[in-house]
């Protein structure tokens, strides 16, 4: 379920950093535009019934598994993208140093819930949410650093320590996307998978 205008993200940090805006919504490439290219290949191309282990599309609420390379060893996750909530252009400005930086933008921010399914304990700082990320009609946002861990319900990397097999962590990312935005995917690729991501797609009432 997609959620629009949201009042939260207005008590996030106040300096969050906005990443990759330029790049991700304009049309230039950074230097993961060829991984990116491919990601968006292979999930344009037509699907087939498919282990989810291949990635590939989802229904809103589906999990995935996927394996990740954390510091403590390779970690066989579930994941499921279970919300996106929408800002407003103008709550999209508090957010940023720059109010420029938002000009026709919002803040678009998943909770993805990750489970520890097998492969150790996952000692601190785990980094597997560093592979969600957050597009817009087909294109990836702006990544804005910092702005997701005061969501409720979002928790903080720093603070998760010791995450043993069984135990689930749900941790946010917040990206800027165009405030005219139709539809709303939240993206994650484990290893192993040839580069094409698992997709949970929201569609944008707002």
């Amino acid at each position: 379920m997609l959620h629009t205008k949201t009042a939260w993200l207005r008590v996030a940090a106040p300096v969050a950093v906005l990443a990759l805006a330029l790049t991700a919504c304009g049309g230039g490439k950074d230097s993961a535009g060829t991984k990116d290219d491919k990601k968006r290949n292979a999930a344009d191309a037509p699907k087939t019934e498919k282990d989810p282990a291949d990635g590939g599309e989802l229904k809103v609420g589906q999990s995935a598994t996927g394996k990740f390379k954390e510091d403590s060893g390779k970690i066989t996750y579930e994941v499921v993208a279970q919300k996106i909530h929408v800002g407003t252009e103008a709550e999209a400005k508090k957010l940023v140093s720059n109010p420029k930086d938002a000009k026709g933008l919002v803040a678009a921010t998943a909770w993805v819930k990750y489970t520890n399914k097998g492969g150790g304990v996952v000692k601190d700082m785990p980094e597997v949410a560093n592979e969600s990320e957050i597009y817009a009609d087909g294109r990836r946002g702006g990544l804005l650093i910092g702005a997701a861990e005061d969501g409720p319900g979002c928790e903080d990397t720093i603070e998760i320590e010791n995450w043993k097999v069984g135990q689930s962590h749900t941790i946010c990312q917040t990206y800027m996307i165009p405030k005219s935005a139709k539809s709303v995917e939240v993206h994650w690729a484990g290893e192993g998978q040839s580069n094409a991501p698992f997709i949970w797609k929201f569609d944008n009432a707002g």
